[in-house]
């Protein structure tokens, strides 16, 4: 296993931390927000300039709700967020998360959905369920939300536009009274 200098659990897996993602982060943003193939199932395009990333960061990490970063010795290797819905929706919200390419594999990604799964209803008492949509394609993510507890609830077909094709994702979802690991 390649080391990653973070601190490692009982099965010598690293343990992520979570903190919100701020403009310090930038040099480590672009590691993963320029990689083709960590934004390929992403709804957003792959980052060619530093400006764009410190735009991103000002003008919608820092002003979202809930948006953390996933670190390794407070190093930023990917992100996370939940997206919250309004009226009669408020109910739900979205999770969504990147990770760099490097750290894929490795369980950090599914230990930082526990750690999100474990506190977000919490913090957002109002929220009973925590929906992902997840290209039918990309099977890593579905393993990880799996693994994290959440349930496969179908393929929405033909259900959005990503980078000019139409795709098909499977929605899965956590409930606030579902047992929470």
């Amino acid at each position: 296993m390649e080391e990653t200098g973070g601190k490692h659990g009982q099965n010598g897996s690293p343990e992520p931390s979570l903190r919100p993602l701020d403009l310090s982060d930038i040099d480590d943003f672009m590691v993963w927000a320029a990689d083709d193939k960590v934004s390929r199932f992403c709804t957003w395009e792959t980052y060619t300039s530093k400006e764009a990333g410190i735009d991103f960061i000002e003008n919608t990490v820092i002003p979202h709700p809930w948006f953390r970063a996933i670190c390794l010795d407070n190093k930023a290797i990917g992100a996370i967020a939940v997206s919250a819905n309004n009226g009669g929706n408020r109910c739900r919200g979205e999770l969504g998360y990147v990770l760099a390419f490097k750290y894929w594999g490795k369980g950090i990604a599914t230990k930082a959905v526990k750690m999100v799964a474990s506190t977000i209803f919490k913090e957002w008492p109002h929220l009973e369920r925590l929906e992902a949509l997840v290209d039918v394609e990309n099977g890593g993510p579905q393993r990880v939300l799996e693994k994290a507890g959440f349930q496969r609830e179908g393929v929405l077909r033909k259900f959005c536009i990503l980078k000019g094709r139409t795709r098909d994702v499977v929605i899965y979802s956590l409930l606030s009274i579902d047992p929470q690991s």
